[in-house]
């Protein structure tokens, strides 16, 4: 069976076209849902399964691995394919998977109560962005859909989760928005008319892109949805673009759950400015592993560190903390002193975290009971998680026998400004918890139409049925040993079905000694059922009763379900409270458990363009001690490190392969992600400015879906730190350079490092095995030298993993080819090869792998030696001659034998070069373009 097209399955199938003059009711159905949903494979409720017909059905058989079968009738055959509906996750999550839409088409109309056809629409088109079934969405963890619109060289964005409510909107420019995205990370991105097209950074994870109705980013379309949310919504954003983006999103959310109207739990429309948050682009996301590890230990990241959360509530709030750290030095703060304050309080951090665990998720809680589709279980588990709020407060304020320092109560608790705050934001909801109590009975069975939900006592008239159903199930229960009595057939017996009902039934043996008040109903192979009048008078009475109150019950449950839902704002606040308290938990547990530091920050680093007097302008960096968060936990023992730069330093790090120069960089980074984060960090002590961006490019990959070659990749990263780092941002560049031929990548190391210093004035820590970068320290007064240690004994290496100012003489390559098992035989003839060439050179190493002078002197070991003659002069040494050339009045005539006979133009094209307006990239190009006329000359 070849594989149906995903237009042929997507809306009306062809098969169903074809026929749909003469379909039945049902497949005409059928044909109405998916033409009005030709953006999604339609599902369609058959008995107990989500039924496909025709390509639909083949492309559900296939990707869903069920069995094709065929629905004939007058009308002709047609190619079937279903999944049963109690069982429908695991299916409607492979073809999401496969890239598909999901529309259900369910019955709404009881079928019992249906005259002719059920009636059938549909409730839910399930996306990737926009699912809200608990069985396909991870615990803890935000989806989101987005929505981008332009105007006027501005994107706006807009995200929604809509399993919680959650909406995010902001804007800037196309490369500002492309930076949030890969932050927000959405399940699905839906595009205006005219909308720039955003692909994820990583094109082998990201988003599914699609574009969608176009008049729902019209201004006044968007304006007119956004109203029911946001009273004045043209007043409530920075730009038109905002504006209409939102109301896409929103709009395209209320279409997948079924265009009943505004979402009512989508309370919570947060617009934000980027800056006012540490900005992490995906390089520097994935390259410092906060969410995603590529190695072996998949779940070693930032992220899992961390993570000693009690409840989904608070891992959603961590992740969202750790996404997008703070800049405002006073927030900053305020979280670190409830950190210190939960770490110092044992007893209460254990007593918040118990309670907590037993939580359930409030906010996707809330978002089905304001959807209408909250089950009994689910207002039990509101109730048992609002439970615990009388707990948590009073365990917050030491009621539950937490004794200071000399074993006195202590009355002043929460000690900080921040524990006060939120223990004020701990809305118990007493009136929502005793309504839920009162109602709803306490283990209610799961479906709401059938009895058992609501308790004894709540409802008089309920009661009153309930009453006499239970008083006619009585006497059912005494006929048959009244009966037995009566008539003397000891065989008797009295049974109820579904079909028939209540019924006496006697054997044949004994059929002649039945009563006259007996009326046969059912005969069987070896006896009959009969019924009496009075049997017949009760069951109309239990049946009755028992359906009234079924139908009564239901009205009851809806009525506390609404009322519910009308304290969505509150129980969203309360989410919101239990979500910090558990992230702030989680950090003070890691920090007591794993021995962090509180870091002083300095208020002058100017992020949030704070300052305070007596704090050193040009002081940065200082950690003394550090260590690597995720590192730590995975190795048996780690080397701490100290790490001192001063604002707008560039510290140039050569060492060994394997020595640690990557996870040290890492860590200095980390701490600073952890610190404005409101963790505490992994050192002695830290002292730390607040940075807005913090830019990497560390470790080697490519991305051969997104066209990249390894080199490629690595450019584009430069180039993104290179134009948009600033003197408050923190830069991590790692072997830049090193993806192409030594000269070019000498050269763009270089020419990188002197712009972060002299152009940028950012704070920087470059690792290079370029030694000859380590002579930027001797003309330029914020670049110094660190170098990682090793020790060499009877021709072993020993890595030490210790740093120490000053720069490397040696990488030992060959020796770390060793040490990784490559063969003996290539481990020999590389030493030769290095002897060699070290030789000839008359540098006078100790030996193969052994040192070689640094400085100037150690660029040798990166360029072999020219082989067609002399090597012609560097383009620096021709600029040194230009200039003598110049100052001593020489025409320029001198330019073709200036510097060791220079091609004729190369100084008149310098004074043409036009730095000022070039990119750093294309000003590199134009370098090395000349340094070949020099070189080839």
């Amino acid at each position: 069976m070849e594989p149906a097209d995903r237009e042929t399955v997507t809306g009306l199938p062809p098969g169903i076209a074809a026929a749909r003059e003469t379909l039945t009711p049902m497949l005409s159905q059928y044909a109405d849902l998916c033409a009005a949903h030709g953006d999604a494979l339609v599902l369609f409720r058959v008995g107990d399964f989500y039924e496909a017909f025709c390509e639909a059905a083949e492309t559900v058989a296939r990707v869903c691995e069920v069995t094709l079968t065929e629905r004939s009738d007058s009308t002709g055959d047609y190619p079937m394919a279903g999944v049963p509906i109690d069982n429908a996750a695991p299916y409607l999550e492979s073809l999401l998977d496969a890239g598909y839409r999901v529309a259900l088409g369910d019955q709404v109309e009881d079928a019992e109560q249906a005259s002719g056809l059920v009636d059938r629409a549909v409730t839910e088109v399930i996306t990737p962005g926009t699912v809200v079934e608990d069985d396909l969405l991870d615990s803890g963890t935000t989806n989101y859909v987005a929505a981008v619109a332009e105007s006027e060289e501005t994107v706006g964005l807009a995200a929604v989760d809509v399993s919680t409510g959650e909406c995010l909107v902001t804007s800037g420019d196309r490369e500002a928005v492309a930076g949030e995205l890969d932050r927000i990370a959405p399940a699905e991105l839906i595009a205006g008319p005219g909308a720039p097209t955003f692909d994820p950074s990583d094109a082998e994870r990201g988003w599914a892109t699609h574009e969608y109705d176009a008049d729902a980013f019209d201004r006044r379309t968007a304006t007119g949805r956004l109203e029911p949310y946001l009273p004045a919504p043209e007043r409530r954003f920075d730009a038109d673009a905002e504006l209409r983006a939102a109301g896409a999103v929103l709009a395209y959310a209320e279409y997948t759950q079924g265009d009943d109207g505004p979402l009512s739990y989508v309370t919570r429309i947060r617009r934000y400015d980027p800056r006012d948050r540490l900005r992490l682009d995906a390089a520097a996301q994935r390259s410092l592993e906060l969410f995603e590890n590529r190695g072996l230990g998949a779940s070693d990241t930032l992220f899992d560190a961390l993570d000693e959360t009690s409840c989904a509530l608070g891992r959603r709030c961590l992740e969202r903390w750790l996404r997008r750290p703070l800049v405002e030095v006073d927030a900053i703060r305020s979280r670190h002193d409830a950190v210190g304050e939960l770490a110092d309080r044992s007893l209460a951090r254990e007593g918040v975290a118990d309670a907590l665990a037993t939580a359930y998720d409030l906010e996707r809680l809330v978002s089905r009971v304001s959807r209408g589709r909250a089950d009994a279980r689910d207002l039990r588990s509101l109730h048992r998680t609002l439970a615990v709020v009388p707990e948590v407060k009073a365990t917050l304020a030491g009621e539950a026998g937490e004794p200071t320092a000399d074993g006195s109560a202590d009355s002043s608790l929460p000690r900080t400004d921040h524990l006060r705050d939120l223990r004020g934001r701990l809305d118990e909801l007493i009136g929502v918890r005793e309504l839920i109590d009162d109602a709803v009975a306490t283990d209610p069975p799961q479906e709401i139409t059938e009895g058992g939900v609501i308790c004894e006592g709540f409802d008089g008239d309920l009661d009153d049925l309930r009453a006499t159903e239970r008083e006619g199930r009585e006497w059912v229960a005494d006929l048959e040993a009244g009966e037995r009595e009566r008539t003397e057939i000891d065989s008797l017996s009295v049974g109820h079905n579904q079909v028939h009902g209540y019924y006496i039934e006697v054997t044949d043996a004994n059929v002649d000694r039945v009563p006259d008040d007996y009326r046969r109903r059912q005969t069987l192979k070896n006896s009959e059922r009969y019924v009496t009048p009075e049997l017949k008078e009760r069951e109309e009475a239990i049946v009755g009763a028992a359906e009234r109150a079924d139908a009564l019950e239901y009205e009851l449950f809806v009525d506390v379900r609404e009322r519910v839902a009308a304290e969505t704002e509150r129980i969203q606040g309360l989410a919101d409270a239990l979500a910090e308290l558990d992230a702030l938990c989680s950090l003070a547990t890691v920090a007591v458990e794993r021995d962090y530091v509180r870091p002083e920050l300095r208020a002058d680093s100017g992020a949030d363009g704070n300052s305070e007097a007596g704090d050193d302008a040009n002081a940065g960096i200082a950690i003394e001690g550090g260590r690597h968060p995720v590192v730590e936990r995975t190795e048996e023992s780690f080397v701490p490190n100290d790490a001192d730069l001063p604002r707008g330093s560039v510290a140039v790090i050569t060492g060994p392969n394997m020595s640690g120069k990557s996870t040290y960089m890492r860590s200095v980074a980390l701490a600073v992600v952890l610190a404005q984060t409101g963790s505490f960090v992994p050192a002695q002590a830290a002292t730390l400015p607040v940075f807005d961006r913090l830019f990497t490019r560390v470790g080697a990959s490519d991305d051969i879906a997104g066209g990249q070659s390894t080199f490629m990749r690595e450019m584009s990263e430069l180039t993104e730190i290179l134009h948009d780092a600033g003197a408050d941002s923190l830069v991590l560049l790692d072997e830049v350079g090193r993806g192409t031929a030594t000269t070019d990548g000498r050269a763009i190391a270089r020419a990188a490092a002197e712009f972060l210093h002299d152009e940028l004035g950012a704070t920087a820590l470059f690792a290079t095995h370029y030694h000859g970068l380590t002579d930027l320290a001797d003309d330029r007064g914020r670049v110094f030298n660190l170098h990682f240690t090793a020790t060499r004994e009877d021709g072993d290496v020993t890595f030490l993993h210790r740093v120490v100012p000053g720069a490397s003489s040696s990488s030992y390559g060959v020796e770390v080819a060793e040490l990784a098992g490559v063969p003996g035989p290539v481990v020999e003839r590389a030493r030769d090869l290095v002897a060699a060439e070290e030789a000839e050179r008359g540098e006078g190493a100790d030996g193969p792998g052994g040192e070689t002078p640094s400085g100037d002197e150690a660029t040798a070991e990166d360029e072999p030696a020219a082989e067609d003659g002399p090597e012609g002069p560097s383009l620096r040494e021709f600029l040194a001659e230009e200039a003598s050339a110049g100052a001593s009045g020489e025409s320029d005539d001198a330019d073709a034998t200036a510097a060791g006979d220079a091609p004729p133009g190369v100084a008149a094209a310098l004074r043409d070069l036009d730095l000022a307006r070039m990119t750093p990239i294309e000003a590199l190009n134009a370098l090395h373009d000349l340094q070949s006329r020099v070189d080839d000359d």
